[in-house]
């Protein structure tokens, strides 16, 4: 056997016994070169950055390209043929679609989960402290549009909480909500903890209860069109290792 393959032999009994695989430095890792395009949910900007980063050291062949953008936008460039081997959704709802398509190999594997939190500008000039707060006429809200993972976990928390309010602008992902908030366009937004704790100082997180709080899905798989299936199984084995998995905790990730 050589060593590709028994390296997409290992990643499939990984795969298939459902359980955390061992982080790729320990041992030798396989030799592995070429080109690995990873197609990521945006929240999973800088988490994703720095999986890359811990995975070249172990791989320095494998030269990374990250496409990262609304979860639906993804499905659609795949759906058009764009070259791509990894997909990491931010939901599950959007991986279903893929797998219906055909395009994935194998079972996706869940590898992190997510909450929610509302944004707005430092020192929370407007004084949101719940959900019920959005809906009041001098506030603007802004959420991500209702077939991106972050507007649909945002309407479902907003139901739950008995608000009903017609956000002032629908944006193609979480990073564009967030972003509004920063540059004072918008006076609050639903996001991910994990987009709050990344943008540091420039705004404020308003912790939202668990009865009406939400947790999001993030599953991933190889894509079966993959040039680089070796690759990206092991992309996906390192994710799903405690390496990778205390990666993505220290960018505020619940465990998968």
């Amino acid at each position: 056997m050589t060593r590709t393959a028994a390296l997409i032999a290992s990643a499939f009994l990984a795969a298939a016994c459902g359980s955390s695989v061992a982080a790729p430095s320990q041992g030798s890792p396989q030799p592995l070169s070429g080109n690995l395009s990873v197609f990521a949910a945006a929240s999973l900007t800088d988490s994703f950055k720095a999986l890359g980063h811990s995975f070249h050291q172990q791989y320095p062949g494998v030269t990374f390209q990250f496409n990262f953008a609304g979860t639906p936008t993804l499905v659609t460039q795949i759906e058009q043929g764009a070259r791509a081997d990894v997909f990491a959704s931010a939901d599950t709802a959007n991986m279903d679609r893929v797998k219906a398509d055909g395009m994935a190999a194998g079972t996706p594997r869940v590898f992190a989960r997510n909450r929610l939190e509302i944004a707005v500008a430092p020192g929370n000039p407007k004084g949101i402290h719940e959900l019920k707060d959005l809906g009041r006429s001098d506030v603007i809200y802004i959420a991500a549009g209702p077939t991106v993972p972050a507007g649909k976990y945002a309407a479902q928390a907003l139901a739950k909480a008995g608000v009903a309010v017609t956000p002032k602008s629908l944006e193609t992902d979480v990073k564009s909500v967030l972003s509004k908030i920063e540059l004072g366009e918008a006076d609050g937004g639903i996001v991910y903890t994990t987009d709050i704790k990344a943008a540091g100082a420039k705004v404020l997180g308003v912790a939202i209860p668990d009865q009406t709080n939400v947790v999001a899905t993030y599953p991933i798989v190889t894509l079966k069109a993959s040039p680089s299936f070796a690759q990206a199984e092991a992309f996906i084995a390192f994710t799903t290792s405690s390496q990778g998995q205390a990666t993505l905790e220290s960018f505020g990730f619940l465990p998968a």
